[in-house]
């Protein structure tokens, strides 16, 4: 008897398919090493390689572009660029022999091109683009900016000197670095293209040994005799929209330390929230890195910074109280304040500031704003 497959049980499954893989993108913890090795193996025999000679497991991506640069033959540039320990360490990591050339190519461009042209030539110019949405697209933004933001922080290594001014060794290390991680095999971050290749049943294949290394470790650096694989993550924070955020400690962390320190999504020093004991709202109006100085803002608080300043409203009706930060050298952070109609336990009314468009002139707009609907369609009495 023939099972019929409605359209939904397809949804059904695609969204299980595509949750896992945001598990598996977003995972913490030790590597399963013996999964992983066995998944590489398999990628390249089904490249047409032999199997690797060796595998070289590194705590971090940052650890693992350092002695990819060093396979590469840039051991003597990061050194001048102050890197000479990495180096020694890379050396130490890498071991006696030969890693001979990257094999990135063979193992995984070649073969992820073939089954994305195939798929998309199966789907066709109209479906593609949809299924794409219903799947990878859905993990790509907040995947891609992690991949980014680890990329942009490896080369940031290269830059040790106190200077804000890098040297010029300093500005050819941090490329090298850079460029190092473009030869890597992102393993679990490869995670919206998995996604997408599952759905349409095509993980069996060519590309069956690339996922099983992706759901056992980070990133990795595959040579003809050698393949340098990175551990995952050690701890990993994100806010509900999915940014890197944390305000105690690193919001991404690998096991030898390397760490990515971010708020809401915005890049920030280590050491930057600690330092803002005893903020005020004079530190906050002389800052003048923009970006820095909106995080003061929402740790210090809007409604305390409106209050502290004295600031007036621009707008106030029925709906709300449209407020105005101007910032020197940027644009102005305009809010609307709202009371929440449902109590809380306690009986009190929750006060709400929602951040609203600069170009904002009313409170009523700037709710309607949030509802995504026009000043003149937003009725609140109708709202549940």
């Amino acid at each position: 008897m023939n099972t019929v497959i409605s359209e939904n049980d397809i949804r059904r499954g695609t969204h299980f398919v595509v949750a896992d893989w945001q598990a598996i993108a977003f995972g913490i913890g030790p590597a399963d090493r013996a999964r992983a090795e066995a998944g590489v193996t398999d990628a390249y025999i089904a490249a047409g390689l032999p199997a690797p000679e060796r595998f070289v497991w590194v705590p971090s991506p940052a650890r693992g572009a350092v002695a990819a640069a060093v396979v590469a033959g840039h051991a003597d540039a990061l050194t001048a660029a102050g890197l000479a320990d990495a180096v020694e360490r890379a050396r130490g990591d890498l071991g006696a022999g030969d890693a001979g050339a990257s094999v990135l190519t063979t193992v995984r461009t070649r073969p992820w091109e073939a089954e994305r042209a195939a798929a998309c030539s199966e789907q066709g110019p109209e479906q593609w683009p949809r299924v794409w949405a219903e799947t990878g697209g859905l993990l790509w933004d907040q995947v891609q900016s992690l991949v980014t933001r680890v990329r942009a922080a490896i080369g940031a290594e290269a830059l040790t000197g106190a200077d804000d001014t890098p040297s010029r060794e300093e500005d050819a290390a941090e490329s090298l670095l850079r460029s190092a991680t473009l030869d890597a095999v992102l393993g679990q971050h490869d995670a919206p293209w998995l996604a997408l290749f599952e759905a349409l049943g095509r993980l069996d294949g060519p590309l069956a040994g690339l996922a099983e290394a992706a759901r056992s470790a980070g990133w990795w650096w595959p040579y003809e005799r050698l393949v340098i694989l990175s551990e995952r993550p050690s701890d990993l924070h994100r806010d509900e929209p999915g940014r890197l955020h944390r305000g105690d400690g690193p919001a991404l962390a690998y096991p030898d330390g390397f760490a990515l320190h971010a708020w809401r999504g915005m890049p920030i020093p280590h050491d930057f929230v600690q330092s803002l004991t005893g903020l005020t709202h004079e530190r906050i109006s002389s800052e003048e890195n923009a970006e820095l100085r909106r995080v003061m803002l929402e740790i210090f608080g809007y409604d305390r910074y409106l209050a502290e300043t004295g600031a007036k409203p621009l707008h106030r009706d029925e709906t709300g109280v449209l407020w105005s930060i101007e910032l020197l050298g940027d644009e102005p952070v305009v809010m609307v304040e709202v009371v929440n109609s449902t109590p809380e336990p306690d009986g009190t009314y929750r006060t709400y500031y929602l951040r609203v468009p600069p170009t904002t002139r009313t409170a009523r707009e700037g709710v309607a704003w949030t509802f995504g609907v026009d000043e003149g369609d937003y009725h609140p009495e109708k709202q549940t």
